[in-house]
């Protein structure tokens, strides 16, 4: 039998000793985002997904490990358990597989069976179900089990309830359960139809009538019968040849043709179809949800990376539009450092009028502030504040250099209704703070986002359908990974983005903020550990993901932990540098150096390995970088298009707004997005869209179909062939 890290090694493909240290530096407390960074020679440099799958599966294979002792140890306070039964539980590789062996041991509500061992029929049906050739026929074996005292009081009832204890045996029989799960698996359909005779035209009218094989079913059909049928449109049930499976039943418990073959056919009948095909359905389909459950988190988190990854628009004073109808279009201007510096509230719907007063109140603004760029919500009025948005940059002349972009407002409604909120800014309207955030989201969309509970920022599919702590574990730990590969100025963080810092909380967060707020801004990372309650694990755990730009020591702002600061100055010792070298950006023969010397004995005498040697190098080279910034930046826009205006085979610059299975859905500029189906991303054959795909990807995009009435955009990425120039009317003599 293998061990767990053994088995761990095989699924990952990483090497056991690699695995082993991972379990190791996770059993000691130690957060994935600092093994994956600091401890690469343990693991050979596995990423931060790697380890977090591996840690899911190592608390799923200690799980099954202790149900497995909790099993046999069950089995034997009983007396019942065998050398067989122990192998069979040690080989059991799936939760579902041990509670198949432990079922005919488990205690059971009172049911047909037990009411029939209660009468004293379960001799009667070991003797039937033994199928021996000398077996009597079964009317004539019941006789003497006729017992009016028991309550058995005649010969039918007696073969009733030996049926029911046959049945119950054979649904209860592991290997009867391990064929037919099999059977469902690979031949099995899952089938919805219409709940109403005459159903109205719903989103799931292509489920009125859909029928797919359990094997090939895909993860968001699952989703969406299962969301239908919890609604009342949808009825949906697995289908499987009753012949097919009571074939398989047959061949596990029937044995040479005798007496009571017969009988125990029927009671095999009555096992599947009351007993094991109703438990069997349910078991497909929770097997089915919580596959398509984890297909949907992973997607979730996908596209969530590459959002809370958009670079950033620093540096610039910017104008948040948070539109709406009745209630205004709310307006706050923040400076370079997110600081408010104005907010007021206008209104470009209610008419010509109030347009203009619109655009000369903003116009006002943004001349006092110097606002550079304008961050419109995406949501309710968008489309006409977004015009007059265009026509207000066009107000102001070329010269002005204010541009404008569509940012993605999902959860910013929850974020300013919320306490975090309230406390941030007390003497605003929760409106106001709406305009606040979607201005920041702009400017650095991270360190706005993760005030938002993940689930709230529109990413996902089907999110709200989710086991829920599966989901906030699976997004957090983006998050998390997304924070610190980042970095995080501590003394500019707010306590959201810091309590996301490996090795914080929220206490120890609020602490630091604290800390900051009465003996000013850190100098220098050794300061951390004077914060109250963050001790040495702690400071271990977040040193490194921490940027202390104002202290002295250099390295306080990359993401050299503390631990190989004497391995980086050692290496600009060896190579003829300084720290004021790094400071000045003097470090051009760093590279050549390095290799002159040897890169494996310049490790050694630092003191480290190979991997964290270049991750130090990497880090003087560029001190205080942002990680983010080497991605497309944003599209930035001064005009507005119309889907009236859009013709097929026009060519858009778009951004990726969701990645779903079958396909992504792009902003172009027009308020809808139009959505690119899976077999029109590439030439090649792509599983799923995530392959070429991710969130906040800048790409280029032709139309392919226009609905203006139900407002749906085609859209290809394959670029359209050209047509031959005419040739005109060739003489034909």
């Amino acid at each position: 039998m293998q061990t767990i890290p053994e088995l761990l090694a095989e699924e990952l493909g990483q090497r056991k000793d690699y695995v082993e240290n991972v379990i190791t530096l996770l059993d000691e407390g130690n957060t994935v985002p600092f093994i994956a960074r600091y401890r690469k020679e343990m693991h050979g440099a596995m990423d931060d997904q790697t380890i977090r799958t591996l840690a899911d599966r190592l608390a799923y294979l200690r799980n099954l490990e202790a149900r497995r002792q909790e099993v046999r140890s069950s089995i034997e306070n009983q007396g019942k358990l065998t050398e067989e039964l122990s192998r069979a539980i040690d080989e059991a590789k799936t939760l579902a597989e041990v509670e198949d062996i432990y079922r005919p041991y488990k205690q059971k509500r009172r049911t047909r069976a037990t009411i029939a061992r209660e009468k004293g029929l379960a001799p009667l049906a070991e003797l039937l179900y033994a199928q021996a050739p000398d077996c009597p026929a079964p009317e004539e074996a019941a006789k003497e089990y006729v017992d009016e005292e028991k309550g058995v009081a005649s010969v039918e009832e007696a073969l009733a309830g030996a049926s029911d204890i046959i049945a119950e045996t054979i649904s209860d029989d592991a290997d009867v359960r391990k064929d037919l799960r099999t059977l469902y698996n690979e031949w099995a359909d899952v089938v919805s139809v219409a709940a109403e005779k005459n159903p109205k035209d719903t989103v799931y009218r292509n489920y009125y009538a859909f029928t797919s094989p359990v094997n090939k079913i895909q993860g968001h059909q699952v989703l969406a019968v299962n969301r239908g049928e919890k609604e009342g449109v949808l009825k949906v049930g697995i289908v499987l040849s009753r012949d097919a499976a009571l074939a398989g039943i047959y061949r596990r418990v029937l044995k040479k043709r005798c007496a009571s073959t017969a009988f125990v056919e029927n009671a095999a009948a009555d096992a599947y179809d009351r007993l094991i095909a109703p438990s069997m359905e349910r078991e497909v389909r929770a097997a089915l949800t919580d596959t398509a459950s984890e297909g949907a988190i992973g997607q979730f988190a996908l596209n969530l990376k590459p959002l809370l990854m958009q670079p950033p628009v620093k540096g610039f004073v910017t104008m948040g539009l948070d539109p709406g109808y009745r209630m205004g279009c709310k307006v706050a201007v923040v400076d370079a450092t997110g600081k408010v510096l104005d907010t007021t509230v206008v209104y470009p719907t209610h008419g010509e009028k109030q347009k203009r007063d619109c655009i000369e109140k903003l116009t006002a603004l943004i001349r006092k502030d110097h606002v550079r760029h304008i961050a419109i919500g995406n949501g309710t009025a968008s489309r006409e504040t977004e015009a007059m948005t265009v026509e207000l940059i066009a107000g102001l002349g070329k010269g002005a250099g204010v541009s404008y972009a569509i940012v993605n407002e999902a959860g910013a409604s929850v974020y300013s209704a919320s306490p975090l909120a309230a406390a941030e800014f007390p003497d605003f309207d929760v409106n106001l703070r709406s305009a606040v955030s979607i201005a920041r989201r702009l400017q650095d969309p991270l360190a706005e986002l993760v005030k938002i509970d993940p689930k709230s920022i529109g990413v996902g599919q089907y999110q709200h359908d989710m086991p829920e702590k599966r989901l906030t574990e699976a997004l957090d730990g983006v998050v998390e990974d997304c924070v610190n590969a980042v970095g995080v100025d501590v003394n500019t963080a707010s306590a959201p983005l810091l309590a996301r810092v490996s090795g914080l909380n929220a206490g120890t967060a609020a602490n630091v903020v604290k800390y900051r707020e009465e003996n000013g801004s850190f100098s220098s990372r050794q300061q951390l550990l004077k914060v109250p309650k963050l001790g040495a694990k702690a400071f271990e755990q977040c040193a490194g993901f921490l940027r202390v730009p104002e202290s002295s020591e250099i390295l306080d702002n990359t993401a050299v932990h503390p631990e190989s600061y004497g391995a980086a100055e050692k290496l600009l010792s060896i190579c003829g540098y300084t720290e004021d070298d790094v400071r000045k950006g003097n470090l051009s023969e760093l590279k050549a150096r390095i290799k002159a010397y040897g890169e494996e004995k310049l490790a050694k005498e630092c003191g480290v390995g190979v991997p964290t040697l270049r991750d130090v190098v990497s880090e003087i080279l560029k001190p205080g970088r942002d990680p983010r910034d080497e991605l497309p930046a944003p599209i930035l826009r001064t005009d507005v298009l119309e889907i009236k205006d859009l013709k097929p085979g026009m060519e858009l610059k778009g951004t990726v707004r969701n990645v779903i299975d079958f396909g992504a859905f792009v902003d172009i500029g027009v308020h809808q997005d139009g959505l690119v189906h899976i077999s029109q991303i590439c030439d090649r054959f792509i599983r799923h869209p995530s392959e070429v795909l991710s969130v906040g990807d800048v790409v280029t995009v032709w139309v392919k179909e226009v609905d203006e009435a139900k407002k749906r955009i085609s859209l290809t990425m394959k670029k359209p062939k050209q047509r031959p120039a005419s040739q005109g009317n060739k003489n034909l003599s």
